[in-house]
């Protein structure tokens, strides 16, 4: 319990890590066409519904290629490697 733990507002400094509004947005849309999607399926519609699962899948691709681009961009690297051409 000493100061090697992070405090929460070492997490939440805006200048430590940068933020794309379109990820949130990214989230929202996807989770809005999955509702749909299981709307239609109870519903009864599964041609409908199975449109919209697809549809997820892609905007949920797009959501993951967007966070992984930014934190790219950005120079965030996961893996540790912190040599940069």
């Amino acid at each position: 319990m000493g100061s090697s733990e992070p405090s929460l507002d070492d997490f939440l400094q805006e200048n430590k890590r940068k933020r794309n509004p379109f990820v949130p947005l990214g989230a929202l849309v996807t989770a809005g066409v999955l509702t749909a999607g299981l709307i239609s399926f109870r519903r009864g519609n599964s041609h409908l519904g199975q449109q919209l699962m697809r549809a997820r899948v892609v905007v949920q691709g797009a959501t993951v290629a967007l966070m992984v681009g930014t934190a790219y961009y950005y120079g965030d690297n996961p893996w540790g490697s912190s040599s940069t051409p």
